[in-house]
């Protein structure tokens, strides 16, 4: 493997962190039977205020602060207005996607084109002279290397842990959780804040490090909190298969920049574009497995090609929380 190449590859992972934090964060979000669709606005408004933060007071962890604050703000009202409130998530939470991203472009007027610090790169020792993987997982600055923890971590926790098992209750069978001893309103309140808060520091990571400064409309971000949310559908809601929709996105991306001099009657839009509808076109082939005309379909087909494509079918099925987006009362 050529060093360009390593280089380009380590370059996924790296621009592929905000995704991975604001995917899983919508995973713990959504495991607990709330859907927040305010990312894209959540994302936008957190890269202006982080970056601006930071700009202002000259400290990158004040930055990320203010990004997990307000995005765990914005997720509050959520859970307020859908939990206590008994109103629609949908719709609340895609007034407060238009809402936070036109406040990011109003509010971020004074600090488009400024200078600002920016996370530093962290190669850790010994271990960035690895042949192949040092370059690829640690050559990174801070925040890639908590993108790789946080994948290990969520999937122990919601997998492996009490409270994990009692998250996926909440999410599937809350009065079953009920019986069991679980607030579950509490614990939605929670688990949508925590999620909300992980949402929150994917922006101050775009305008920190990944796209350092704030360019207003011309940022690049507006359109990737929807992304997040496909990447939490197309991962089954498993933040080990999440993660890999995230540097799935981000490598199609980095494809695009890499055929362009190969493909010079395409126009570059294209290529830049061309990411958004694959990803949509790959998550719609993951949730064919679900239709009831597919099951039809493989039944008319030979044996040995049913058995086959009903092994992919399944491996690729998803199927949300039961309970996502309904509220639950004591009873």
């Amino acid at each position: 493997m050529d060093n360009t190449t390593l280089v380009g590859l380590a370059g996924i992972l790296a621009a592929a962190a905000p995704i991975v934090f604001a995917a899983i964060g919508e995973t713990i979000t959504e495991r607990a039977g709330v859907i927040n669709l305010s990312l894209n606005g959540t994302i936008l408004l957190t890269a202006m205020a982080g970056f601006a933060t930071t700009a202002t007071t000259g400290s990158l962890l004040l930055g990320f602060l203010a990004g997990a604050v307000i995005g765990a703000l914005v997720a509050l009202i959520i859970a307020f207005s859908s939990i206590t409130l008994k109103q629609s998530q949908v719709a609340v939470g895609f007034v407060l996607a238009l809402m936070c991203r036109d406040l990011a472009y109003f509010l971020g007027n004074p600090y488009m084109g400024l200078s600002g610090p920016r996370v530093p790169n962290m190669p850790i020792p010994g271990l960035v002279d690895i042949p192949i993987i040092g370059t690829l997982f640690f050559s990174h600055d801070l925040q890639v290397y908590s993108s790789f923890l946080l994948v290990i971590v969520a999937y122990i926790f919601v997998y492996k842990t009490r409270p994990g098992l009692m998250l996926q209750g909440i999410g599937e069978k809350p009065a079953s959780a009920y019986v069991r001893g679980a607030n579950v309103n509490r614990l939605r309140y929670i688990y949508t804040m925590i999620g909300g808060a992980l949402v929150g520091l994917a922006g101050p990571m775009y305008t920190l490090s990944v796209k350092v400064g704030w360019k207003g409309t011309i940022t690049g971000l507006d359109g990737i909190g929807w992304i997040a949310l496909a990447i939490t559908i197309f991962g089954g809601w498993n933040p080990l298969r999440v993660a890999l929709g995230a540097y799935f996105f981000v490598f199609l991306q980095w494809l695009g920049l890499v055929l362009q001099p190969s493909m010079p009657n395409i126009p570059s839009q294209v290529l830049q574009v061309a990411p958004f509808p694959l990803m949509i076109l790959t998550l719609v082939i993951v949730n064919l497995g679900n239709a009831e005309w597919v099951d039809r379909t493989l039944a008319g087909l030979p044996e040995d090609a049913r058995r086959v494509l009903a092994k992919v079918l399944r491996t690729m099925r998803t199927s949300p929380p039961a309970s996502l987006g309904i509220p639950f009362e004591n009873e």
